[in-house]
């Protein structure tokens, strides 16, 4: 059920949204102060490429107080735009029956493209 899951999200708009935060995970790992916002967006990027089966989970890494002030600088720089987008798409998702298990991935999303570090993307094929 995985399978059919993310066949239809890439059909429906879910492989340009990959697509789109791989370009932009490209684009700032170009410059060197940007890889850890790169690292982040290819991570977002992972998630929207195979959302059913995925899971957000919180790290362990014991560098805990430097992810509030980049979650910020986060939030500040793009972040509460993509969150928009997702929260947008799954209430629009949400209306209909059948969208309601692609709303539930939007809403994952959001929750992972507000504030991404801190939490990491776990895969189940």
């Amino acid at each position: 059920m995985k399978i059919i899951g993310n066949l239809l999200w890439w059909l429906f708009g879910g492989l340009e949204a990959a697509i789109g935060y791989f370009t932009g995970s490209l684009a700032m790992a170009l410059t060197i102060i940007g890889i850890p916002v790169a690292l982040q967006t290819l991570k977002i990027g992972m998630l929207c490429l195979w959302p059913f089966g995925a899971e957000v989970k919180n790290t362990d890494c014991p560098a805990g107080c430097i992810r509030i002030p980049l979650n910020i600088i986060w939030i500040l720089f793009g972040g509460l735009w993509a969150w928009l987008m997702h929260v947008l798409f799954g209430i629009l998702l949400a209306i209909t029956i059948i969208g309601i298990p692609f709303a539930k991935q939007h809403f994952k999303m959001a929750g992972l493209s507000l504030a991404p570090f801190g939490k990491d993307v776990v895969l189940h094929f």
